[in-house]
């Protein structure tokens, strides 16, 4: 990335240069405040207008605002803002003489007592100025910064500082994750971790990012899914676990997809999937009201009521609902996309029944699940880890929860019998050698851990990014995460 150099630039750095002849660093190894603007706003707040205390304190934060010449400063922490009241009568020589080289994004430490203004601002009146953080760069006008999506998302630092919005967001979003690792670990949840390099793709039909291993001289596939390794652990006798962290897709990008994206994954022994149904339906709830202090939220025009709990409908049922076709009377996969086709559905590339149902389903059904449901018994052959069903053998107990249109994690019965999963493996290598690049691998060890016995064991999922985009009425997955993948400026 090239600095550019601009008028603005080379008047901070003709600051900077000033402030160093005169023997000063602005850039100190620390400063030690004492006290953030919304506590001295809260207990402050009866002071009245005109009133001087002897109540001394230390802030500091960003300059955003500079007015008369430095007299008056918006300082800018994490908390929030107040104002310094810099008056020569009460500063040295020497702070005088850094005050002149103050601009506006400068990281500024004050010292002073705590007074109300004739006009009402609760201010600091400085005793001591100083500059611990040179800016070079000048700050975006407010519009600017709101207005220019390409700049908020390439220099995320900056959007931080001026959109208080983006910032709210986000950190909603890492209290989102706080809240979720509580909920596991109150209910007796062991956290983990487990590999990001895998030798195999699995866990999940999804494209990969392919590495090579230089000393090993072999290729790595970073993860899809850490399920393989999760299960692996619960055949070693952890009975509860869960991970949070990166997965990665080398998929498309748009309004609720990331390349790079936080997963959430656990299992638990000696369950199925309607156990993992009521997780769904206690975890979502306490983390909405962890974060957000209710558990009715607003999405758009919704209202979202998640204590309620959720629906549970069979996708087949759901597709019939909105579309009129009944797909489990289609016994091939030709008379399954004729139906899809008269439903106005293109399936011709499907390459299976189950494909053909989730095309139809992913077109007409999915932006209507509005209120949480649980999409329940998806077909097998499009889903390689999951328990057949107990009552139909096309499907298997596997279930995708929706929330607002947007699916935001699945659950499964887990497979346990090695023999068949071996048999799921071998399909879906087949497919791969059709040409489906996002069927799964065939992992050995993986059989060969099952074949050491995996106990019933129910196995669930979600995107925290997208619960983040839910709970925070986010209007994309990029405002949810702090760095999102760009395309390369030219």
């Amino acid at each position: 990335m090239t600095i550019e150099t601009n008028i603005h630039r080379e008047s901070r750095l003709a600051k900077l240069k000033a402030l160093q002849d005169k023997g000063y660093n602005p850039y100190p190894y620390r400063f030690c405040p004492n006290a953030f603007a919304a506590d001295l706003q809260e207990k402050y707040k009866d002071l009245e207008a005109g009133v001087d205390t002897e109540d001394r304190v230390t802030v500091a934060g960003r300059a955003m605002a500079v007015r008369n010449n430095g007299m008056f400063i918006d300082v800018k922490d994490m908390s929030g803002k107040i104002q310094a009241f810099c008056h020569k009568n009460h500063l040295s020589e020497e702070d005088l003489e850094r005050l002149k080289c103050l601009d506006v994004g400068d990281m500024v430490g004050i010292s002073g007592y705590i007074r109300r203004t004739p006009r009402g601002e609760l201010s600091i009146a400085a005793e001591k100025f100083d500059i611990i953080s040179k800016s070079l760069q000048p700050l975006p006008e407010k519009f600017h910064g709101l207005t220019d999506i390409d700049a908020r998302y390439r220099q995320r630092y900056v959007d931080f500082i001026m959109n208080d919005d983006s910032k709210e967001i986000y950190r909603k979003r890492c209290q989102i994750t706080s809240a979720i690792r509580r909920w596991f670990e109150e209910n007796n949840f062991l956290e983990v971790e487990t590999p990001m390099l895998h030798p195999i793709m699995g866990g999940a039909n999804a494209k990969p990012f392919i590495t090579h291993h230089n000393t090993l001289d072999m290729d790595l596939y970073l993860r899809i899914a850490p399920e393989l390794y999760l299960k692996r652990l619960v055949v070693g006798g952890f009975d509860r676990v869960f991970e949070i962290g990166r997965n990665f897709r080398n998929e498309g990008i748009d309004k609720s997809h990331n390349p790079e994206f936080t997963g959430l994954e656990a299992y638990q022994a000696y369950a199925d999937y309607n156990d993992m149904a009521d997780l769904f339906a206690s975890l979502i709830p306490y983390v909405a009201e962890k974060v957000l202090g209710t558990k009715v939220i607003k999405f758009g025009e919704h209202e979202i009521d998640l204590s309620k709990g959720f629906a549970r409908k069979s996708i087949v049922d759901l597709v019939k609902e909105y579309t009129g076709i009944d797909l489990m009377q289609a016994n091939t996969l030709e008379e399954a996309k004729e139906m899809a086709k008269s439903a106005g559905v293109d399936a011709s590339s499907c390459t299976c029944w189950g494909k053909v149902v989730q095309e139809v389903f992913d077109e007409k059904v999915e932006h209507n699940l509005i209120q949480p449901i649980l999409v329940m018994d998806m077909p097998r052959d499009i889903s390689p880890l999951a328990k057949t069903h107990r009552s139909n053998p096309r499907l298997v107990e596997h279930f995708d929860a929706y929330i607002a249109g947007m699916e935001i994690g699945c659950a499964y019965s887990e497979l346990s019998n090695p023999l068949e999963q071996k048999e799921r493996f071998d399909a879906q290598c087949a497919a791969r050698e059709a040409g489906d690049d996002e069927a799964q691998m065939l992992d050995e060890d993986y059989v060969i851990a099952l074949e050491n016995g995996l106990p019933p064991t129910g196995g669930m999922g979600m995107g925290i990014d997208r619960l983040a985009i839910l709970l925070t009425s986010a209007d994309t997955i990029r405002d949810v995460i702090a760095f999102p993948t760009l395309r390369k400026k030219d």
